[in-house]
């Protein structure tokens, strides 16, 4: 059996991850081999600067997605609009020329993502697992 590694701060004990996807406007293929590089090191260096852990990332030419660890304090629709915010302005700076035969408008990711809690055991693991518990009896 695996054992889950976890985490400690002050006063909590956690083990968190995310899987998120982010989508090109309109899908389109914007992103190349280069840009998604330049994504996976965007991402990397924000998510240690929000102290959490960017645990692994590919993607394909209309989006990407981002498995994340990160600490209980970091709220994630925070975490996730800096991401976008800041991924979006420096593509678009850095790769104007191919981004701008795409968007005419300073775009890049649409206002849309989702997000999926990840890890720990299946749903139904747990809930057989918190039903089991030596409940005290009323009397």
């Amino acid at each position: 059996m695996k054992l889950t590694k976890l985490k400690s701060r002050a006063h909590c004990v956690y083990n968190l991850h995310a899987h998120i996807v982010f989508v090109t406007k309109y899908r389109s293929k914007v992103i190349d081999a280069d840009i998604l590089q330049e994504l996976q090191s965007i991402f990397n260096r924000l998510c240690t600067v929000k102290e959490c852990e960017l645990v692994e990332f590919s993607g394909e030419a209309d989006h990407v997605h981002l498995l994340i660890s990160y600490p209980p304090n970091v709220t994630l629709s925070k975490l996730i609009n800096n991401l976008k915010a800041v991924s979006s302005k420096l593509i678009r700076q850095q790769f104007a020329d191919h981004v701008n035969q795409f968007y005419s408008k300073p775009v890049f990711w649409t206002q849309a993502y989702c997000i999926i809690s990840a890890g720990g055991a299946p749903l139904e693991v747990l809930k057989t697992y918190i039903q089991s518990q030596d409940a005290p009896q009323l009397g």
